[in-house]
């Protein structure tokens, strides 16, 4: 396996995780929701991109492309402005 590869699953692995904390899933769920709604195919395929964004921007997108084909999570924008 190539160190890209490895990146790759590291970086997907981790973003998993952090949908399933966004969405209060565990990360079976998470990665099953992601695999079924075709978020997964979309990390795969733009991983060149999506890595050099946050997290949140990537889950996002991801929710987006999920909910284009079928997924019922709606991500939530959270403000971090605080007076």
């Amino acid at each position: 396996m190539s160190r890209e590869e490895t990146y790759q699953i590291h970086y997907i692995v981790a973003l998993i995780a952090e949908f399933a904390k966004q969405f209060h899933l565990n990360q079976r769920q998470a990665y099953n929701y992601l695999k079924r709604f075709k978020g997964i195919d979309y990390l795969m395929s733009f991983y060149d991109i999506l890595h050099t964004q946050s997290f949140e921007d990537a889950i996002h997108d991801i929710s987006i492309i999920c909910e284009r084909d079928g997924g019922t999570l709606k991500y939530q924008i959270q403000t971090r402005w605080r007076n």
